[in-house]
C-alpha cells in the first residue's frame, strides 16, 4: 500500500481552494516560506507542528477523513480516530458524509440549506448531525439554534432566545445577537451553526435571523459554516425572491428517501427484539413508499399482529396492511384540505389518476402539487432533465380516493 506524501496532499488541499501559501502562513502562524517548504517537500512538520497541520487542516476545509489524511502523511495520529468506526454504522451515513464534505468545501460562503418534508424532522438525525459536527469543527465552536416557536415573541426575545442557544450571554436585540457572534469570528474562530426547525416563529423574525447569519458568512469568509435545517417556508427564502433572496447564495441538500438498508437500521433500532428479515422490510418499504410515518406504524402492525418474528408477509397479510395504511391519519392530514374546495377536489381527483405528475424543479409554483410534495406524498425520481414527480406509492393514491369519497358523501 503507497503512503501518502504529505507535500502531495497539501498541495492537492491547497489548490482544491485556491488557498494562497502566505493565506496558510497567516493562518497557522508560520512563514510563507515554510508553507513553501512543505508544499515542495523540502522540510516536513516536525515534532511540535502538530498544532500547526491541525489549524491547517481547518484553513483548508478539510473533511474528518482528509484532515486524519493529512496528519497521517506528516505521521501524526488521526485527529478524528473514530471517523472509520463510524461511517455507515447509522442510516443516512453516507449522505450526512456528503453534506459535510461540501460545507467544509464551499467557497467562498459555506452556507447549506437541508431541506426535509413532513414526518422526517427538521432536521431529522439531530444529535448525529451536531455529533459529526463537533468532531469536525471542535466542541465549543458548535452552535446550536432553534428559533422559539410563538409568532407572538417579540423581537428581542426573540434574540435574546437565540443568544442564550448559542452561549453568548446577555443579548437584548439582534443588533447585540450579531455583534457578539461577530466578536467570536473577529477572534480568529471558525464556528459551525446548525439552525434547527428555521420557519418557526414570524416570516420577518426568519428573514432578519438569515440576514445576519449571511451577512455574517459574507463578512468573515470560511469562518462561518452555516446549516440551515427546515421544509417549505425555508424553501420560500431561498426561491421566491430570486436574485435578491437572503439564502440565494446557499447549496441545496434534499433529505433523501431511506435505502433498504436504511430502514433495517430503523426496524432493528425500533423494536430489537424481533429479527427482521429482508423481504418483510422490503414489502413494508413498497407498502410505504419510504415515507417515515407509513413505516412506523406498518412496522408497529407487524408487531400487534405477531408477524415482527422473523415471518414473511403472505398476500393477505400485505392488503391488509395497505388497508390499514391507507387509513393513516397523517396521509389525511395533507390530502383532507385539498379535498373539501370544490376546485381543489377536481384538481386532487385528476392528479390522482395520473401515474407521472410532471417535471420535477427546484421550486413548485403549483400549489397543489407544492403541498403534496411537502407533505411527503410525491416525491422526486431520476436526476436532471430526467427528474419527474410521482406518487410514492399505490397506498397514498389508495387514502386520496378514500378522502375524496368521504367529502363527496359529507
Amino acid at each position: 500500500m503507497a503512503i501518502d506524501s504529505f507535500a502531495d496532499l497539501l498541495s492537492i488541499y491547497m489548490r482544491r481552494i485556491r488557498a494562497s501559501a502566505s493565506g496558510v502562513a497567516t493562518e497557522i502562524g508560520l512563514s510563507r516560506e515554510a508553507v513553501n517548504n512543505w508544499r515542495n517537500g523540502v522540510s516536513a512538520p516536525n515534532v511540535r507542528s502538530r498544532d500547526r497541520v491541525v489549524a491547517c487542516t481547518r484553513y483548508l476545509r478539510l473533511t474528518e477523513s482528509e484532515a486524519n489524511r493529512l496528519l497521517s502523511a506528516a505521521g501524526f495520529e488521526p485527529e478524528f480516530p473514530l471517523q472509520a468506526e463510524s461511517v455507515g454504522a447509522q442510516p443516512f451515513a453516507a449522505f450526512q458524509d456528503k453534506v459535510f464534505a461540501q460545507l467544509a468545501q464551499a467557497v467562498p460562503y459555506p452556507i447549506s440549506l437541508l431541506l426535509s418534508p413532513a414526518h422526517w424532522g427538521q432536521p431529522p438525525f439531530r444529535q448525529e448531525l451536531l455529533q459529526r459536527a463537533r468532531a469536525q469543527y471542535g466542541e465549543g465552536s458548535v452552535l446550536h439554534i432553534q428559533p422559539p416557536y410563538s409568532v407572538s415573541t417579540a423581537q428581542a426575545d426573540y434574540f435574546e432566545a437565540i443568544g442564550r442557544q448559542c452561549g453568548l450571554g446577555e443579548v437584548a436585540s439582534d443588533y447585540e445577537f450579531e455583534s457578539a457572534l461577530e466578536r467570536r469570528l473577529l477572534a480568529g474562530e471558525r464556528l459551525f451553526c446548525l439552525v434547527s426547525r428555521f420557519e418557526q416563529g414570524t416570516p420577518a423574525l426568519r428573514e432578519t435571523l438569515a440576514g445576519i447569519l449571511r451577512s455574517l458568512s459574507e463578512m468573515h469568509s470560511g469562518r462561518l459554516h452555516l446549516l440551515l435545517c427546515g421544509g417549505e417556508a425555508l424553501a420560500d427564502l431561498k426561491y421566491r425572491s430570486g436574485d435578491l433572496s437572503l439564502l440565494n447564495i446557499a447549496q441545496v441538500n434534499h433529505w433523501p428517501d431511506p435505502s433498504l438498508d436504511d430502514l433495517m437500521q430503523l426496524a432493528r433500532h425500533r423494536w430489537p427484539e424481533h429479527p427482521w428479515t429482508g423481504p418483510v422490510v422490503a414489502e413494508l418499504q413498497a407498502l410505504g413508499g419510504g415515507h417515515p410515518a407509513l413505516f412506523e406504524e406498518g412496522l408497529q402492525w407487524l408487531v400487534d399482529q405477531g408477524l415482527g418474528n422473523g415471518m414473511d408477509m403472505g398476500h393477505a397479510s400485505s392488503s391488509a396492511l395497505r388497508t390499514h395504511l391507507a387509513s393513516s391519519p397523517r396521509l389525511w392530514q395533507t390530502l383532507l384540505p385539498l379535498a373539501q374546495a370544490p376546485a381543489t377536489r377536481t384538481r386532487l381527483r385528476q392528479l390522482l389518476q395520473a401515474d407521472d405528475l410532471g417535471r420535477a424543479r427546484p421550486y413548485l409554483q403549483d400549489d397543489e402539487l407544492r403541498s403534496l410534495f411537502w407533505g411527503n406524498l410525491i416525491h422526486v425520481r431520476g436526476t436532471g432533465d430526467a427528474a419527474r414527480l410521482h406518487w410514492r406509492c399505490a397506498t397514498i393514491r389508495d387514502a386520496g380516493l378514500m378522502v375524496l369519497d368521504s367529502c363527496s358523501t359529507d
